[in-house]
């Protein structure tokens, strides 16, 4: 009898044409759900049959509640080798084999770099002027060049900003809690004595941390308020790194020049959202991850966790 797998979240409708999942032909029935289904009961009737789950990052959280009204599940698949938004402890619980898969660190840093430099030249403004028939040239871009790059967190994607940014003649600075001078000499960048001192120094601040309870609000009403006037705030990680009401008035109310974001407390962002609106906000719908050679060693290792888990022999296991 064959196991049924479903793959959640397919927004593009890519996941099958990423991988050759011919190789489950005949053991496993493969479903795509292109929709995310936020309401729980619809997710549980559209995939309640289903003794697989292939989740795409940190989409559909899958907690305790989730787990106890899929009985029948037996893997979770997720992309990535970590995903906060799984219950990892529960699932051990009730049996369910849960792994991950390689991901890229290059696809995120070039995204962060897609926004700052689209902050730095006005890009999103100048593009809608031009399509709309608006005024040729309204903006003057800020220079990159002599300027400073904060980051806060230096791990493997803000050692590659990092980088970047030294190609680009920013001097770069960096801090997290445990940064050491040693570490940020190995990255080519000075560590920051204190985040306060790392905002207030900083052009463009981007953030790279994990999200975890130390981190969460880690940038609160006192930090914005720290920022420069003219600086450029990006967040390619995790949005609960930000205080959500206290980035709002920063916008509105100028205590930042704008901000770059891939990352949002409710995803898929809401349509009245007003994100999606403020003029010196360049967002993007979680982009980072989403490229083809990603997805392509997404689903492709997917396949293989499904195959070596009916061999009896899982890979590439979580927690």
């Amino acid at each position: 009898m064959k196991l049924r797998c479903a793959v959640l979240d397919d927004y593009q409708g890519v996941a099958l044409s990423s991988a050759d999942w011919s190789r489950l032909d005949g053991r496993v029935e493969v479903r795509v759900l292109r929709e995310h289904l936020d309401e729980r009961g619809e997710l549980v009737a559209a995939v309640g049959d289903c003794e697989i789950l292939v989740v795409m990052r940190e989409r559909t959280p899958v907690d305790a509640a989730l787990l106890k009204r899929l009985p029948r599940l037996r893997l979770l698949v997720t992309s990535g080798l970590r995903n906060a938004s799984i219950d990892l402890a529960a699932a051990r619980a009730q049996g369910v084999t849960v792994c991950g898969t390689a991901s890229s660190s290059e696809p995120p840093t070039e995204l962060t770099w897609a926004l700052i430099l689209g902050l730095a030249r006005q890009v999103h403004t100048e593009s809608r002027a031009l399509r709309e028939g608006g005024p040729w040239q309204s903006t003057v871009g800020a220079d990159l060049a002599g300027r400073t790059l904060g980051l806060v967190g230096l791990g493997k994607i803000g050692g590659r900003v990092a980088r970047i940014g030294a190609a680009f003649g920013m001097d770069v600075v960096a801090w997290s809690p445990n940064l050491t001078d040693e570490r940020a000499a190995e990255h080519g960048v000075r560590r920051a004595g204190s985040l306060h001192g790392l905002l207030g120094d900083s052009d463009v601040v981007s953030l790279h941390m994990v999200l975890s309870d130390r981190t969460r609000g880690l940038l609160g009403e006192p930090e914005l308020r720290a920022m420069r006037p003219g600086a450029y705030l990006v967040n390619t990680s995790r949005a609960g790194l930000v205080d959500g009401a206290a980035l709002l008035r920063a916008l509105r109310e100028g205590w930042i020049a704008g901000a770059g974001l891939d990352v949002y407390e409710t995803e898929p962002l809401p349509a009245d959202d007003p994100l999606r609106s403020l003029p010196n906000v360049l967002a993007l719908p979680h982009l980072g991850y989403v490229t083809e050679g990603n997805y392509a060693r997404y689903f492709g290792q997917a396949v293989e966790d499904i195959e070596a888990f009916l061999a009896g022999a899982p890979v590439r296991e979580l927690g």
